[in-house]
């Protein structure tokens, strides 16, 4: 298969890139899965400048892991305190304390940097 590799610019060049990859994927030719890594390392590199990975607020972790452990509201109550507390924390009206996160970190055995909220940046003086 005779090809060469795509510069990504834009979403049109993505979908052509897309299309490339899906033909080197048929072929069992080394220079064809050499183009096939390189175009996929380029399709990469667009989607993370176009789309970059965020971290997931803390009520999401949260709302995930209740999912995963088959949880209810009720059942974070002894973690977070009360059942108030919980709904404000999983509508994100309400930031976790550090003891809280030492309960869910401890409970879960999730890193404690998905559930504390992300660092601002510092002020220009």
């Amino acid at each position: 298969m005779e090809t060469i590799l795509i510069v990504i610019d834009s979403d049109a060049e993505l979908a052509r890139a897309r299309a490339l990859v899906d033909r080197l994927m048929e072929s069992d030719r080394p220079e064809d899965l050499a183009r096939l890594a390189a175009q996929a390392r380029l399709i990469a590199a667009y989607e993370e400048e176009k789309w970059p990975p965020r971290a997931p607020a803390p009520a999401e972790v949260i709302r995930y892991l209740m999912d995963q452990h088959g949880l209810k509201r009720a059942d974070l109550v002894p973690l977070l305190g009360s059942a108030e507390r919980v709904d404000d924390i999983l509508r994100g009206q309400r930031q976790l304390t550090l003891a809280m996160v030492q309960r869910l970190r401890a409970r879960f055995g999730v890193p404690a940097d998905l559930l504390l909220p992300p660092a601002s940046a510092p002020a220009a003086a």
